[in-house]
């Protein structure tokens, strides 16, 4: 049977960087993006059009900043789908390659980050497990000093974005993706993790605070019901623009109202996921 042919709609570069400025994206401003590639509909060119619309939207004097989040750098006795044996723990804390900024590839943050994370004159922030990437005059600004015990706080490219007036660009990506809402949980009261992961000298101990992705639907539903967020579509993708600060701002009481603080399952965005709390 042959393959039938595909749907639609048609995405290209210059239809990428058009939606873009009519949804308000602004030359020469700064942009967190989180996507999905397959949302869009047939891109003629894959996620280099998807890059390249957004770079022409944003012009020579814009940047644009992704998570490049490797999180199956971590302890293998936390990953659950799939979990790996018992018996293969020890060897694989021994032998795991530790992170490069330069070679570790992203992983579960999807294709158009990974192609920033490789693009030419990108940086990359130093944590090894929640990294981002930027393309722009700011990116040594965005991706500079990213503390390795401070995963998506003070000390990391969200609290710079912030200060710099980023907005979030959600393209086909849900709010379950929105990292600007981790930069609230370290401003509330919430429970510290030791973790392990490789590092140069062998394998590491880290106490950071537990972050979780869980309930960033409702958050960002209750976001958008109560604060200014530009919605519209490139191609067949859902998509909304809003100031970085908002989100974090609004965040913030929504947390400590709506989530318990007590440890939770997903401690860290992984490659794969954690074995569930007992």
């Amino acid at each position: 049977m042959p393959t039938p042919p595909p749907t639609g709609p048609l995405v290209t570069r210059d239809t990428v960087s058009a939606r873009l400025l009519q949804l308000g994206v602004r030359p020469g401003e700064t942009l967190l993006a989180h996507s999905s590639l397959s949302s869009l509909g047939w891109v003629c060119g894959g996620a280099v059009a998807v890059v390249r619309g957004i770079l022409d939207a944003l012009g020579p004097d814009g940047t644009l900043a992704v998570p490049t989040q490797s999180g199956d750098l971590s302890d293998p006795a936390l990953w659950g789908n799939p979990p790996v044996p018992e018996e293969w723990w020890s060897a694989i804390r021994a032998t795991m390659p530790p992170y490069d900024p330069l070679v570790t590839p992203s992983r579960g943050v999807g294709v158009i980050p990974e192609t920033v994370r490789t693009w030419p004159g990108a940086l990359r922030s130093a944590h090894p497990q929640t990294s981002f990437a930027a393309l722009g005059p700011r990116a040594a600004e965005i991706t500079g000093d990213h503390a390795t015990d401070c995963r998506l706080g003070e000390r990391s490219p969200l609290a710079r974005l912030e200060r710099l007036g980023a907005r979030v660009l959600l393209l086909g990506a849900g709010y379950d993706t929105c990292t600007a809402f981790h930069l609230a949980e370290y401003r509330i009261p919430s429970p510290l993790v030791t973790e392990g992961r490789p590092a140069r000298g062998g394998w590491k101990e880290v106490t950071e605070v537990s972050i979780t992705s869980e309930r960033f639907d409702e958050l960002g539903s209750d976001f958008e019901r109560d604060r200014p967020v530009v919605r519209g579509r490139v191609g067949a993708a859902d998509t909304r623009l809003f100031p970085l600060a908002d989100a974090v701002a609004y965040a913030e009481p929504w947390l400590a109202l709506h989530r318990p603080p007590e440890p939770y399952a997903d401690a860290a965005p992984r490659g794969r996921e954690p074995r569930p709390r007992t």
